[in-house]
Formats: structure tokens, C-alpha cells, sequence
């Protein structure tokens, strides 16, 4: 399991075409993605499962806690991204409630475009 950040202060400013915004980059790929829009309810919770593929969880709102081994749970909130390996047994649990973006790909390399959350 490994934490990324693509807050506002990790991305960079764009002005190409008289354009004014920051961008936050956070995965190319050139084969079969899948992408969702994951709402965990109030004490909502992803099951404890392997990953079919590498995936990434990107949290867009709300608060929760990841798991790669069900001993040991971390925080995530807005601004975090976690990545698990194929076959990697993972959990996501939240008591308030989360929303994030969910990308599964065989290509997913997320230490290309976003700084590791230290």
C-alpha cells in the first residue's frame, strides 16, 4: 500500500491559452481503465478483498481508513490517494462517510504524476 497527495499545493499552475487554474496530474494510461465514483455512506464499508488489479483510490471528500493487512487501519481524507498492488488483500471503512474516485488499470504507475504523502 502506498499514500500519494494531489492537494492544491502539489500540482502545478496552468496559464497555457490564457488559462488561470492548478492541475493536479494523477495517472495516464494506454490500456483498459475502469473508473467509479465510490460513495461510502455513514459506516459504510469495502469489504476486505484482493485486487484484481492495481487500483487507486482517489479521496475526494469526507474522512476513513484504509487497511492492506486488517491489523493496521490509516487515515485518509480530501487531498489523499492510496495505491494497492494486484493481489494486494485490502479494506476501506469510513464512520462519517467518503466519496472517491476509484481507477483500476494492469498499468497503473501513481509515482509518475503524484509526490508520495510522507
Amino acid at each position: 500500500m502506498e499514500f500519494y497527495k494531489f492537494s492544491k499545493d502539489s500540482g502545478k499552475r496552468i496559464s497555457k491559452f490564457d488559462s488561470n487554474f492548478i492541475m493536479s496530474r494523477v495517472i495516464q494510461t494506454d490500456k483498459a481503465t475502469n473508473i467509479g465514483y465510490m460513495h461510502l455512506e455513514e459506516n459504510g464499508i469495502v469489504g476486505y478483498h484482493q485486487a484484481v488489479v492495481p487500483q487507486l483510490l482517489v479521496v475526494i471528500s469526507g474522512e476513513g481508513y484504509v487497511s492492506n493487512d486488517r491489523e493496521e487501519y490509516f487515515k485518509v481524507q480530501s487531498g489523499d490517494a492510496v495505491f494497492w498492488e494486484k493481489d494486494e488483500w485490502h479494506e476501506t471503512k469510513s464512520e462519517n462517510g467518503l466519496t472517491a474516485i476509484v481507477i483500476e488499470s494492469v498499468e497503473l504507475n501513481p509515482s509518475l504524476f503524484m509526490a508520495s504523502k510522507k
